[in-house]
């Protein structure tokens, strides 16, 4: 088992959420990624939305028989906006009296938050599964109280509505702009130029807001191109609905088996794993290349983006010599063979050995592999 710390040494991978992004962060720089923060949308609550308010007063007035919650996040700020308008305690006994159904273990989590238990559970998280569960049974003439997330587009209402329930419709939160633009622009980029390993999506409308944005700069093709490369960016999304827009346009997501932010993290580490360069044995010891950085003995090392294109020339060779002119293509701007002697003398400064990388006299240089 590796260490945990050393997972993902020398990954680097883009969140594109706001919503519990320190979290997946903070667990995935544990594990030795390097974590851009790019949130595509930002999350608005409703603390003063006076038209969630004027719903929950209907819903005080005349209680309805079902309510169902389809987010932890969007039940706790209800709870929180009603209880700062001062109607939390007719909210509760408003909820008490109704049969509460939850969308998946974090709505019932919320649920039982706010001291409430709920009826049933959606363990495959889809309003699918709860709409052909409440179908089922039978809403006719049944007022169903419906908590959205932030898109509001589930298809719950015209579901009940159709088959004859009276229906409120609640959005606790809903999407706004990205907090930052460039910030996303500059994910794009690096999700376009495969520059990063992994790029992860949280929510179905965070993934379009992020498509959207590579279309204004023009990066669109690029970026879908990028993710649906099987040696290209690996796009990763925390469950079936939030890999809808990703599929719809030819990617094909990793989506765990269980919707959940440490089902995600593992699912990353076990496919990125697969990724990987395959190790090569040296005099210094077992040493792989990956996209943005190398790890020997499974420790990155600190290398310039020259040192690591050259170090990966080396490692392809697997101990063949290089040339001065071969290593001389690959630096950028670079016209002379002195600028791949500096390169290399760089390298070896860089590295714990100094005979990881010999020179053989008026020919090149090569990787002291063992094997």
């Amino acid at each position: 088992m590796p260490e945990v710390n050393t997972q993902l040494a020398g990954t680097r991978i883009v969140l594109t959420s706001q919503r519990r992004s320190t979290e997946l962060g903070a667990a995935l720089e544990r594990r030795g990624a390097r974590v851009d923060h790019a949130p595509s949308l930002s999350m608005v609550p409703h603390v003063d939305d006076t038209a969630l308010m004027a719903v929950t007063r209907g819903l005080i007035d005349r209680p309805p028989q079902v309510v169902v919650v389809t987010t932890g996040v969007g039940f706790t700020g209800w709870i929180e906006a009603v209880d700062a308008v001062g109607l939390a305690e007719p909210m509760a006994r408003m909820l008490q009296s109704a049969r509460i159904v939850a969308r998946g273990p974090k709505a019932r989590g919320a649920i039982q938050a706010a001291g409430f238990t709920p009826d049933w559970v959606a363990e495959s998280e889809t309003s699918a599964e709860l709409r052909d569960f409440l179908l089922t049974e039978g809403v006719a003439g049944v007022r169903i109280a419906v908590q959205h997330h932030g898109s509001g587009a589930d298809g719950l209402d015209e579901a009940f509505e159709g088959a004859g329930a009276d229906v409120a419709s609640l959005v606790t939160y809903r999407w706004g702009p990205a907090p930052d633009a460039e910030v996303v622009a500059r994910a794009v980029r690096v999700v376009a130029r495969l520059d990063c390993d992994a790029v992860v999506f949280t929510s179905a409308p965070g993934a379009v807001a992020f498509l959207r944005a590579a279309e204004e700069i023009g990066l669109e093709k690029e970026c879908v191109a990028a993710m649906s490369d099987p040696q290209g960016v690996l796009a990763a999304t925390v469950g079936p609905l939030t890999a809808g827009p990703l599929q719809a346009r030819g990617v094909d997501p990793l989506v765990p088996d269980r919707f959940r932010l440490g089902a995600l993290v593992r699912a990353l580490v076990t496919e990125l794993a697969e990724r990987r360069a395959p190790a090569v044995s040296t005099s210094a010891g077992e040493l792989r290349v990956l996209r943005n950085a190398a790890l020997l003995d499974g420790h990155p090392l600190v290398l310039s983006p020259a040192a690591l294109t050259v170090l990966r020339l080396l490692v392809q060779a697997r101990g063949a010599v290089v040339t001065r002119e071969e290593i001389l293509q690959l630096l950028p701007g670079a016209t002379d063979t002195h600028a791949a002697e500096v390169a290399v003398a760089r390298l070896r400064d860089a590295v714990p050995s100094r005979d990881l990388i010999s020179t053989v006299v008026k020919r090149g240089y090569r990787l002291a592999v063992t094997a």
